[in-house]
Parts: structure tokens; C-alpha cells; sequence
């Protein structure tokens, strides 16, 4: 699984790291994303879209984020605590 998690880890960077940082919430992120909240990432078997990742891992994010890579590595350390990868 660690290569999916890296994966998405790298996909997930590419996304969000083009937001305007400090983010304050999950809509601050939207504009940075190249097809909107449709936005799919895809390792492995593993696929969600933009959408899917706020609707399920909401309880697990704490905004605001000054970094990327902070909130990148709350999203991944999200969906491993809900056996999602």
C-alpha cells in the first residue's frame, strides 16, 4: 500500500499546492483544482474525487493550513485511519 499512499501523497501535493495558502476551509482549496470538486485521484485501486475526499474525511481535517504539505499529510493520515488506503 505504500506505493499508493506515496502516490496519491504526490497527486495530492500537485492539487492542492497551488491553493492560497493559508487555507481556512475546504472551499479555499476548490479554485486550485484543475476540474473543480470533480477532480479525481487514482493509485492503485484506490479512486476519489475532490468531493468524495471533503465528504469523508471533513472530521479529520483541522483548518486552517499554512502548508501543502500539512494538509496533505492530514488527508493521507485520514484515510488510513478509515482503512481507505
Amino acid at each position: 500500500m505504500t506505493d499508493v499512499k506515496a502516490e496519491l501523497r504526490e497527486q495530492f501535493l500537485e492539487a492542492f499546492g497551488g491553493a492560497d495558502f493559508p487555507v481556512e476551509n475546504q472551499m479555499d482549496l476548490v479554485p486550485a483544482l484543475p476540474d473543480g470538486p470533480a477532480t479525481k485521484f487514482e493509485a492503485g485501486d484506490v479512486s476519489l474525487t475532490a468531493m468524495e475526499l471533503a465528504a469523508k474525511l471533513g472530521n479529520e481535517q483541522e483548518f486552517p493550513y499554512d502548508t501543502p504539505e500539512a494538509l496533505v499529510d492530514d488527508i493521507i493520515d485520514g484515510l488510513e485511519a478509515k482503512g481507505m488506503i
